[in-house]
C-alpha cells in the first residue's frame, strides 16, 4: 500500500497494531527480562534507585549533592509505537504525551527530550512526517520540555515517540513498589482508549473524547499526588488498568481490592466491547492477568475493559487525588494480587 495524493491517508492502516496495544505481551516480556541485573556502577558512579527490578515506568539515579546544592533524581525512559490515530500531528501529541508519562509516573518533571521516528520513506510522504514531529513539539513545549533533535531509521512500518529525561526529587518518588495496606486507589483517566481506537482502525470513526484523553498531560495529576503526600504510583497503558494494577500489587507485596462499578469508562466504550473492537493485546492482557486475579462475578465485557490495552492513559495512585475517583483499595497479600467487587 503506498500513500498518493488521490488517495486519502489513513496512518493506522500501515500499522499492524495502534499505540500501546503493540507492545510485546507482558507475559513474554517477562520472560525475556527474568534473569537480567542491571550492571554494577563503577566506583563512585551515580546509585540506581530504579531499575529492572520492580518493573517500574522508568529508570532513576541520583546525583550527588554539590556546591550546596540538594541531591536530585535524574528520570530516565523512552517510549514509541505504531499509529493509534489517522491524523499525524494527533499521533505526535499522544505519542508525546504518552512517553513523557513515565516520567510523571515517577513523580518527576520531564526537562528534556528526543525524537525516535521509523519511517517508510518510500511509501509515506514525509510532509506527514513532519506533522507528527509538531505535534510532539507542541505537547513537549505545553510541559516545558526541551526537545534537542532524535533518532531516525527507514522502516517498513512507521513509528513514533521520544525518549526523555526529567528530574525529580528523591527523596520524594513516586514507586510501584510503595504501596502498603489501607492507601484508597486512585485512577485520574477513564478507560476505553484500547477499543475506541480499535474501533476508529477498523472504521475511520474518530473519537473525540478518545484523543483529548490521551493529549491531555499527567503533570498535575502527578503534582496533585505529591501535594496529598503519595509514594506509590504508576501509569495505566499498554498492560491495561488490570495487568499494571497487579504488577503494582506484586512490587509492594499487597493486593488490590478494585470496584469495578466505580472505574470510569469514555463515552462509547462499552459499546465498543459489545461490537468486538477489542485488541489482540487486550486479550493478551487478560490471559496474562487471569492466574493474579479473583473475577468474582464480574461479566466478560467488563473484564476486557479492565484489561483494556491503553495508550497515554492517566495515573493509577494509592492515594486519593483531587478530581478523581477512588476505585478501590490495597490490602494484606492474599491469595490474589487483583481481587474485583
Amino acid at each position: 500500500m503506498t500513500a498518493t495524493p488521490e488517495t486519502p491517508v489513513r496512518l493506522t492502516q500501515f500499522a499492524h497494531g495502534g499505540g500501546c496495544a503493540c507492545k510485546i505481551p507482558p507475559g513474554e516480556l517477562e520472560d525475556v527480562l527474568g534473569g537480567l541485573a542491571t550492571a554494577p556502577p563503577a566506583p563512585g558512579g551515580t546509585p540506581l534507585l530504579v531499575g529492572l527490578a520492580t518493573g517500574d515506568d522508568a529508570a532513576v539515579v541520583t546525583l550527588p549533592a554539590y556546591s550546596g546544592a540538594a541531591a536530585q533524581a535524574v528520570v530516565s525512559t523512552a517510549d514509541f509505537f505504531t499509529p493509534v490515530v489517522d491524523d499525524p500531528y494527533d499521533w505526535g501529541r499522544i505519542a508525546a504525551a504518552n512517553a513523557l508519562s513515565d516520567v510523571y509516573a515517577m513523580g518527576g518533571r520531564p526537562v528534556l527530550a528526543v525524537n525516535l521516528l521509523a519511517w517508510p520513506r518510500d511509501v509515506l510522504p514525509f510532509e506527514l512526517a513532519r506533522e507528527v514531529l509538531r505535534g510532539g513539539l507542541d505537547i513537549a513545549a505545553e510541559a516545558g520540555c526541551h526537545v534537542g533533535g532524535g533518532h531516525s531509521v527507514d522502516d517498513p512500518e512507521p513509528k513514533y515517540g521520544m525518549a526523555v529525561t526529567g528530574l525529580a526529587d528523591p527523596a520524594r518518588l513516586l514507586r510501584n513498589d510503595a504501596g502498603r495496606p489501607g492507601l484508597p486507589l486512585s485512577l485520574t483517566k477513564p478507560l476505553g482508549l484500547g477499543v475506541l481506537n480499535n474501533r476508529h482502525k477498523a472504521t475511520g470513526e474518530r473519537f473525540e473524547q478518545a484523543v483529548a484523553t490521551m493529549v491531555a498531560l499527567n503533570r498535575d495529576a502527578s503534582e496533585a499526588a505529591l501535594a496529598r503526600g503519595a509514594t506509590c504510583a504508576t501509569d495505566v497503558t499498554g498492560f491495561g488498568l488490570l495487568g499494571h494494577l497487579h504488577k503494582l500489587a506484586r512490587a509492594s507485596g499487597v493486593s488490590a481490592v478494585l470496584d469495578t462499578a466505580a472505574v470510569p469508562l469514555l463515552d462509547g466504550a462499552r459499546q465498543a466491547v459489545r461490537d468486538g473492537y477489542v485488541s489482540g493485546g487486550t486479550r493478551r492482557n487478560l490471559a496474562w492477568v487471569a492466574p493474579f486475579t479473583d473475577f468474582g462475578d464480574t461479566d466478560a465485557d467488563t473484564r476486557l475493559l479492565l484489561a483494556d490495552a491503553q495508550t497515554s492513559g492517566g495515573l493509577l495512585v494509592a492515594g486519593e487525588v483531587p478530581g478523581a475517583p477512588v476505585i478501590g483499595e490495597l490490602v494484606p497479600r492474599g491469595a490474589h494480587s487483583v481481587v474485583l467487587r
